[in-house]
């Protein structure tokens, strides 16, 4: 018997276990030799695409292929197939994807399935899922993908016939149920076994249907574990949410054959976002006077009466809201704040689509009336109440609703235009259920009125609104006369609004500490991942004090991401302190020959292709940081990489030190030093004398205030001894 890796046997294999075993010989040569490109999904859609003459035509090729839904592969998407095939020829059989929300995980499977299937590589492939919604999500795809060649089914809706189809895809809950997966099938139903959402959909006792089936595995997940290094493992609890998320993502990346934490191919939210593929949130930061102070290391204060009538004080942390702090007022200054702000349709102008995410059904509840109240004062007639919809696990049919939320139908059609069809509920309000793998791409609000404090929550909700969305699409607009006054830049979703009433993003850019050792909780403490703050509370208080707005403030996310998202310096970190060569190195101080290695052999080198350019923008420095300093800084010969304005004041006290301006001409002096290195246009006024034009130079002024021989002596300083290259933006 001849496989790839080992599979580990935890019991005495049954007659047809290995039966399938022996039978099943992959033949990996026809896999390896698989030519696969961008068109590999489309030729299986349309075979002859190319000889039609709408596709021949490039005036009328865009039309045609959103007509025919053809879809492309991207190039990244293209290289993660190439990774597997890479990995199949190092005689491996487990792979992990790790591809930021909307980056095409289900595309990039099919184009793995279709691979394996043809290559006969593959009979009949099994797609597990951990929701439902999920369910009906992959296999609607897949059917849209391949099935000119392969048929797909539910397993649920075919239980009698699912031997038919060469994709089955369901929920592990299905097959979990009183062990059916043992009693149905045999290990040898499914050669290739795809599991989406994989830290998730295989944990615990999911594990056990995952590893039951022989064959290839591949894993699927959208949470980067580079978050959770460091973590002192030796004192953390069962308890600690962090800890499961910890063990969870471990696992995982064990199971996929990624012991190292280096999954076999990644692209990241950053990288979609540069090379145009998913949006950056424009976020809101809105915090009213009591959250405010629920944010502070203080804590929010109140005097209460106890049962002997004392006056006493209690203080309470943002985990206590709505859990032991209930306010009326600050739920509904949130509400308004939403509507006055959020996004709007590009087309009917009412308010875009949006998830709410609250702290518990019963806030969920709330969040709900208050939001359908406000948008009949708002829009007198048009909602009915269904503006605004509850989708938590105690309302009937949630599932259903977040797929008719994706499929513009819930609550109805909208309202407002006949022949654009946009949902008439406008608004979700949940809790966790469409955290993860919920797929919307006309998506424009993300409303966070709960705390965050799980690194694995952020990315996961913030990446609901990260798709890319053609509100002109065919599909739902079907009278081209309601754009002919609109921009069409404004029908492309270029960002989403993010509504952080609990200073979630600030906490993950500011206060989140990536390396902490984290110290076990408190006894009591929340592990529901919601928690924050270590104050305990007796009682219940429910605040009637009004409850204003006390600062809000709007910041695009530029395309260098959030910290959260920035996790790719700390990987590179990693690899050249992990380098038994460059620790030789570095033990000899030899910065010369540190830099010729990184550039000879960690550089451009697959699978990150880490270059300077990258590193740059990962760290977000207002300057040009060269390698000497990354390394500089990685091995902790410099604390941190200085601004630019640190840099110019150390080297203008050099230049002090050594010419000491007069008192008078302190200041001009400085001014005109830092002038001459950041302003281009500047020095070259003054190094090709065209003195006429520093009367519209707005550093002219410093020039002709200082003496002739400063004015000289500067530049002169400057050029002997400053180096401009690090100065550069």
């Amino acid at each position: 018997m001849q496989r790839g890796n080992p599979n580990i046997i935890s019991k005495f294999p049954r007659p047809e276990t290995v039966i399938g075993y022996t039978d099943f010989k992959p033949n990996a040569e026809t896999l390896i030799n698989e030519t696969v490109n961008e068109d590999y999904i489309v030729k299986t859609q349309k075979p002859d695409y190319e000889k039609d003459p709408r596709y021949i035509d490039e005036v009328q090729r865009a039309t045609f292929i959103e007509e025919n839904k053809l879809r492309f592969l991207r190039k990244y998407q293209v290289r993660a197939i190439e990774r597997i095939q890479e990995e199949v020829k190092e005689g491996k059989d487990r792979f992990l994807f790790e591809m930021a929300t909307g980056t095409g995980k289900t595309l990039t499977s099919a184009a793995v399935i279709k691979l394996f299937l043809r290559t006969g590589n593959a009979r009949r492939v099994l797609f597990l899922v951990d929701r439902l919604e999920l369910e009906d999500q992959a296999d609607k795809a897949f059917r849209e993908y391949l099935k000119t060649d392969y048929k797909c089914s539910i397993y649920k809706e075919n239980r009698d016939d699912w031997r038919q189809a060469e994709i089955v895809v369901s929920t592990v809950q299905s097959f979990l149920f009183k062990n059916k997966y043992k009693r149905i099938f045999q290990p040898t139903d499914f050669d290739l076994v795809i599991s989406d959402e994989a830290h998730r959909s295989i944990g615990g006792n999911s594990r056990a249907v995952f590893e039951y089936f022989i064959g290839y595995k591949l894993g699927l997940t959208a949470t980067p574990k580079d978050y959770l290094k460091k973590i002192d493992t030796d004192t953390l609890s069962e308890k600690d949410p962090r800890e499961l998320e910890r063990r969870m993502l471990l696992d995982t990346y064990t199971t996929f054959g990624c012991e190292d934490g280096k999954p076999t191919y990644q692209y990241s939210l950053l990288h979609g976002v540069r090379d145009g593929f998913l949006v950056n949130p424009s976020v809101v930061d809105a915090r009213t006077e009591i959250t405010t102070q629920l944010l502070n290391d203080e804590g929010y204060t109140v005097q209460m009466t106890d049962e002997d009538g004392e006056e006493t004080s209690t203080t309470f942390s943002q985990r206590d809201f709505e859990k032991k702090l209930f306010s009326e007022n600050t739920n509904r200054i949130f509400c308004k704040t939403f509507l006055d702000n959020a996004f709007v349709d590009p087309i009917s102008k009412e308010i875009g689509k949006t998830i709410v995410f609250c702290v518990s059904q019963n806030h969920a509840a709330k969040i709900t009336q208050i939001l359908n109240e406000f948008a009949d004062q708002k829009f007198p007639g048009k909602y009915q109440s269904d503006f605004a919809m509850q989708v938590t696990s105690w309302i009937p049919d949630a599932q259903q609703h977040t797929i008719n939320f994706t499929n513009n139908r819930l609550g109805g059609k909208g309202n407002f235009f006949d022949l654009y069809q946009t949902s008439k509920t406008r608004v979700c309000v949940t809790v966790g259920m469409m955290t993860t793998g919920y797929d919307c791409p006309d998506l424009l609000n993300v409303c966070l009125m709960r705390p965050i404090f799980s690194p694995t929550d952020f990315i996961q909700i913030k990446g609901r609104g990260t798709r890319k969305c053609n509100f002109a699409n065919k599909e739902v607009l079907k009278d081209k006369s309601l754009i002919e006054n609109i921009a069409p830049e404004l029908l492309q979703k270029s960002k989403f609004k993010l509504f952080d009433f609990f200073a979630n993003c600030e906490f993950f850019e500011e206060k989140f500490n990536y390396d902490e050792v984290i110290k076990l909780p408190p006894k009591g403490s929340s592990t529901d991942g919601t928690g924050g703050g270590g104050y305990t509370t007796p009682d219940d208080y429910d605040s009637t004090n009004p409850d204003p707005l006390k600062s809000m403030t709007v910041n695009d996310v530029g395309v260098e991401g959030m910290k959260i998202d920035r996790m790719y310096f700390e990987k590179f970190e990693d690899v050249v302190k992990e380098d038994a060569q460059i620790k030789e190195m570095v033990q000899q101080k030899d910065f010369d020959a540190i830099e010729q290695y990184i550039l000879s052999y960690i550089f451009e080198k697959p699978n990150e292709y880490y270059n300077i350019n990258k590193l740059r923008n990962a760290m977000k420095i207002d300057r040009r940081l060269s390698l000497r300093e990354i390394i500089e800084k990685i091995f902790g010969f410099i604390p941190y990489f200085k601004s630019k304005d640190e840099l110019l004041e150390d080297e203008f006290e050099k230049f002090d030190s050594r010419y000491l301006p007069a008192d008078e001409y302190f200041s001009f002096a400085k001014d005109y030093f830092k002038s001459y290195i950041t302003d281009t246009e500047f020095r070259d006024i003054i190094e090709n004398k065209k003195y006429a034009l520093l009367n519209t130079n707005p550093n002219g002024d410093v020039f002709r205030k200082l003496p002739p021989e400063l004015r000289f002596a500067i530049p002169e300083y400057i050029k002997d001894n400053v180096s401009l290259n690090k100065f550069v933006a």
